[in-house]
């Protein structure tokens, strides 16, 4: 009996000795394949990249993927090997080559960018025709006359927030941007979607939405980046308190969907009145009532939680810039002679609004990571050749938003908040247009974002309505230096006149937190009385 209980133990060591040498073989063989034999060996990139797509999942875990890309192609160059089959570029050339070319689509990872979503939405659909359809659907509620309809509505909202500013400056309270921002883009966004009012600027009930987004848009930009982590999906749902706020998320998309759809299709000016009537169409690419949860989640975010960035950052830099806040300033106060007045179509003569705008979303772009793109599966034998460089089919392709914005072939001096570069006579016609064509805050192509017109004029209304009412300046002490970048915030976050975004495919912040008070001669009768 001891000489077999012997014999297995030697069996057992010789078994576990040829497991381990086999799995050391196998990673010998693996990396050996991906750093010298795989069809991306020439590209430069970082070691662990090459082998996973886990490198790019941690640092979207870390929310510094676009700082992480950023110091990438300023050590490997402008084409990066970031993923075993990932490759990121830098240049306008690569941009028109991957995103104005009809054979390319998205991966399937992006149906990531949602909770619990299991059909295609106009934002993650791959297939190239779904997309056509939905988008010209969808995209009926944001075009420029849609949106002229709308505006009163998006003014209101615009006055709610102007009277919480002067709430919080008749008692001298610091506001904080990201988040009084954040509450009027989420209920303008819940009003265009389906006519209904959120509340998050007037009552407590829905607040809990934004730290569930929160957590929600984290893990769906991990997913996106690492699909492999979706296997973690199971384990951050059983997470009560994820789960409860989840449900309590879902339900609102529910009341929202079910209030909106018991009215008449024309009741309310919404996305609902436009792809009402092509509800529950049987062709393939037709929208079914099961269809709306996706859509309407994904409107909501898309449309809520990205102008709290622009608008967040750019009260950031004029308050950083005092020569660019006071020529703003003078802008509209000499252009308008009451906040009554104005409106978005007026706002199109404020050329220097439209620069610091602009200057904004270079600086600090709301989706500031690389919009991944693949060679669609119906392409045929169609050689797919970016920048020059002939891609490999399987290969996902990208540039990253927030490199291309900070290139110094594109944007001299490019961490400096200079809205005039956008606008100046002296800079040629030459440079101006190949400015214009690597500034990408929208994305550019059929799949650039429909809410351009939406961004601009939401944006637009709230900063000139604010320096209209208001002068203001950052908070006294150490609230006054949140959101700035510091030293002690990591290598990337160094620059104190740099608005700091945290990538989780869009972007999250803090601050800043400004201190408001009423302009002389800016009419607050006009702003208590809702104008």
């Amino acid at each position: 009996m001891v000489g077999i209980i012997e014999d297995a133990k030697v069996l057992a060591l010789a078994l576990s000795g040829y497991f381990v040498a086999a799995i050391s073989t196998y990673f010998v063989i693996f990396i050996t394949y991906q750093i010298f034999l795989h069809p991306l060996s020439k590209y430069p990139g970082p070691f662990v990249a090459k082998l996973t797509d886990a490198y790019n999942g941690f640092f979207a875990y870390s929310k510094r993927l676009h700082l992480t890309t950023w110091q990438n192609q300023l050590k490997y160059g402008p084409v990066v090997r970031q993923g075993p089959n990932k490759l990121i570029f830098s240049s306008v050339t690569a941009l028109r080559d991957i995103y104005k070319n009809d054979k390319i689509t998205k991966p399937k990872a992006y149906m990531a960018l949602g909770p619990g979503l299991t059909g295609y939405t106009v934002f993650t659909a791959t297939d190239r025709r779904l997309h056509r359809a939905r988008r010209q659907l969808i995209g009926q509620v944001l075009t420029n006359r849609s949106m002229r309809t709308f505006e009163p509505v998006m003014i209101e909202q615009v006055n709610i927030y102007l009277q919480k500013l002067l709430a919080h400056s008749q008692c001298s309270q610091p506001v904080e941007m990201t988040k009084i921002t954040r509450q009027l883009g989420f209920n303008i966004a819940g009003i265009l979607g389906f006519g209904y009012d959120l509340g998050l600027q007037t009552e407590e009930t829905n607040q809990f939405m934004l730290p569930m987004l929160d957590a929600g848009t984290l893990w769906s930009s991990v997913f996106l980046q690492y699909p492999g982590a979706r296997r973690f999906r199971l384990a951050l749902v059983t997470v009560h308190a994820f789960r409860t706020l989840r449900e309590k998320y879902l339900g609102i998309i529910e009341k929202m969907i079910s209030s909106r759809t018991a009215l008449a299709k024309d009741a309310k000016h919404d996305l609902y009145s436009f792809v009402s009537e092509a509800l529950n169409d049987q062709s393939d690419n037709g929208l079914r009532q099961s269809d709306l949860w996706g859509e309407a989640n994904l409107f909501l975010t898309a449309a809520g939680d990205t102008t709290k960035t622009a608008m967040s950052a750019a009260f950031f830099y004029l308050t950083r810039n005092p020569d660019c806040y006071q020529r703003l300033a003078d802008e509209i106060r000499t252009t308008f002679s009451a906040g009554s007045e104005i409106q978005g179509s007026a706002l199109t003569s404020c050329q220097y609004l439209r620069a610091c705008i602009d200057e904004t979303l270079r600086m600090s772009p709301p989706a500031s990571g690389t919009l991944w793109r693949e060679l669609s599966s119906d392409s045929g034998d169609q050689s797919f050749i970016v920048d020059g460089h002939v891609i490999p089919r399987g290969t996902i392709v990208g540039v990253s938003t927030y490199s291309i914005h900070h290139s110094e072939d594109y944007f001299p001096d490019s961490f400096a908040f200079r809205p005039e570069r956008w606008i100046d006579d002296s800079i040629t016609p030459e440079v101006k247009q190949i400015m214009r064509e690597a500034f990408t805050p929208f994305s550019v192509g059929p799949r650039s974002c429909a809410g351009t017109t939406m961004a601009y004029m939401e944006v637009g209304l709230t900063i000139a309505k604010t320096l209209w009412y208001f002068d203001f300046e950052p908070a006294p002490g150490r609230l006054g230096h949140i959101g700035a970048g510091s030293p002690a915030l990591g290598k990337g976050r160094q620059r104190p006149g740099e608005f700091q975004i945290y990538d989780v495919f869009s972007a999250t912040h803090e601050g800043p937190y400004l201190v408001f008070n009423p302009r002389d001669g800016g009419g607050l009768k006009d702003l208590e009385t809702k104008e």
